[in-house]
């Protein structure tokens, strides 16, 4: 079966979001453009790494063409998008590996996100080597999302993803674990616990 890409270049709308409440959501990637719609689930800790990486990079190109490159230093609040995910969300797949990267002649964020795939190895040379080989392999490779942005578009892309990461559970002022709605029981407001 042949790898398959859902390619969106431009898109005309890429967004991080979730579905569910607080301590309980699902984060997804989702991508539109001509009237179809793809979504990918990821960890939330994957979603706020693709945002703090996609601001360090667009960082690193203003830095190194002097400020030329077509890119913002802050997400533009006109191309800012606050709307939910498109319904149905629907899961195409589980994202496992991502990938940034700067098109300098096109001046385009490319944004790479390859489904999660289960890999059986003896050693972690031979694991290391099927994941490249999997990883590059363009005709049997994982699915795979791919978008080409802007830098306007990524910059936005980063402020709402990191917005969305942080609109979940806030954190206890005395632990720092996050509180629940339904309570939270602190460890540091209830002391030691004594052995039986």
């Amino acid at each position: 079966m042949s790898r398959q890409v859902f390619l969106y270049d431009p898109p005309d709308r890429f967004v991080a979001g979730t579905v569910g409440l607080p301590g309980r959501r699902t984060f997804f990637l989702q991508a539109s453009a001509g009237g179809r719609t793809t979504s990918v689930a990821l960890e939330k800790t994957q979603v706020a790494a693709l945002a703090e990486r996609i601001d360090e990079l667009l960082d690193e190109v203003v830095r190194r063409t002097g400020g030329n490159a077509p890119v913002p230093a802050v997400a533009p609040t006109d191309i800012a998008d606050t709307a939910p995910l498109d319904s149905p969300v629907e899961e195409e797949f589980r994202v496992g590996t991502m990938a940034l990267a700067w098109d300098g002649e096109e001046q385009r964020m490319i944004v790479e996100a390859q489904a999660l795939v289960e890999l059986d190895a003896e050693s972690e040379e031979d694991l290391a080597e099927a994941e490249e080989r999997l990883l590059q392999d363009e005709e049997n490779g994982p699915p795979m999302l791919r978008v080409r942005l802007t830098g306007a578009q990524a910059r936005a892309f980063a402020k709402r993803a990191l917005d969305v990461v942080n609109a979940g559970r806030p954190p206890c002022p005395l632990c720092s674990l996050p509180l629940d709605p339904e309570g939270h029981v602190c460890p540091r407001q209830n002391g030691y616990r004594r052995s039986v």
